[in-house]
Parts: C-alpha cells; structure tokens; sequence
C-alpha cells in the first residue's frame, strides 16, 4: 500500500466545514496511523489559509499563507516530509533529556527549519 493511501479523513471528514483553531473553516483533514495530522483552514474574505500538522507527542506548527494554491502546494509537501520525520522519532515520545530525544530535538528542528 503506497503511503498516500494510508492517510484518510480525519474523525471521519466530520471537521470539514467546522471553524478551525486559526479563525479559518477547515477545507482539508487528514490523519496518519503515525500519529500525524494535517488541517487545512481557508477565510477568502482575508486571503487567509492555516496549515496545521501535528505529529502526536512531538509537534504541532502552524504556517499562514495568503494564497490558496501556495496552501496547497505545501500540503502536498509536507505530506510525505511528515511520514518521514515521524519514522525517525522515537514512538514513546520526549523521555526528558536523553540521548535519543535530544536526537529527536535535531529532527524536529530540520523539519521546522525546512517548512517555517
């Protein structure tokens, strides 16, 4: 099964239309067995899409854009670089300062640095 079918409607596709945390009306949900998420918010009346992803236990960060198509286009960028960082995440989640969440705290940084 290739990755993009394992992402499906998020709690069923019931948010779509719901106001989302940014001000915006979710257009786009999606979740990841992985634990990842991505939210997609629209409000044409002030070019304004939010672009939401979570990665359960690690992350959860928000980028703005003013036009719908760049929103789009980084959705479809993010998508697999979300699989991927979260492939390289311990699954226990942070466990203070230890080795392998400092590491971690590398990874995630990438992704942040990469996707601001």
């Amino acid at each position: 099964m290739s990755d993009e079918q394992t992402w499906s409607a998020a709690e069923g596709g019931s948010t779509l239309g719901m106001g989302g945390a940014e001000g915006g009306t979710i257009v786009r949900d999606e979740q990841h067995p992985a634990g990842l998420r991505l939210t997609l918010e629209e409000d044409p009346a002030r070019s304004f899409h939010a672009l939401t992803c979570s990665v359960a236990g690690w992350l959860v960060h928000r980028r703005y854009f003013d036009d719908e198509a760049k929103a789009q286009a980084a959705w479809d960028e993010m998508k697999p670089a979300l699989v991927e960082l979260s492939t390289q995440l311990p699954a226990s989640g942070a466990k203070g300062m230890d080795a392998a969440t400092r590491a971690a705290g590398a990874k995630l940084g990438a992704f942040l640095a990469r996707f601001p």
